[in-house]
């Protein structure tokens, strides 16, 4: 399989489940992956040879992380593409709601980032839409929504 992204298929952990990016013209596992959205929109940096390190939507989204002044949060340097079920945590809201914001079968951009003197995590997510981050324990547990917001 190839990515059409430029992404190295062999070191994914989903490659036994996924139907091939170039396979499904960027649907690999039956929705959009959104490096293969930038590859077919032609959005990348001219001369970009693999939207997966010069996508301009990546870098446009880590600087909207920068931006959002979480204080104990380091610099986001780099987002990676995530299938949905990795990131789709389960969420609590005040109400006693439970939800998940992400659909299981997308490929989305986002990190995990070290909560700067602590032993939590920052879970950073993001679509064409919106930008999700969220604070968790070990393994995602614990998941607490800090910021979802429209882009």
């Amino acid at each position: 399989m190839k990515a059409i992204c430029g992404a190295d298929c062999n070191k994914c952990g989903f490659k036994e489940k996924c139907a091939g990016c170039q396979e499904t013209n960027g649907h690999p596992f039956g929705d959009s992956c959104m490096l293969a959205q930038c590859s077919n929109n032609n959005s990348c940096y001219e001369g970009c040879k693999s939207c997966a390190t010069a996508c301009k939507l990546k870098a446009k989204l880590i600087e909207e992380f920068n931006t959002l002044g979480i204080e104990d949060m380091e610099e986001v340097t780099n987002l990676n593409a995530l299938k949905g079920s990795f990131v789709n945590l389960e969420y609590t809201l005040p109400s006693g709601q439970t939800i998940k914001f992400w659909n299981d079968n997308r490929i989305y951009l986002g990190n995990q980032i070290c909560k700067k003197n602590s032993d939590r995590c920052y879970g950073l997510t993001a679509d064409e839409n919106y930008l999700l981050v969220c604070e968790y324990g070990e393994n995602g547990a614990n998941p607490e929504l800090v910021i979802f917001r429209k882009r």
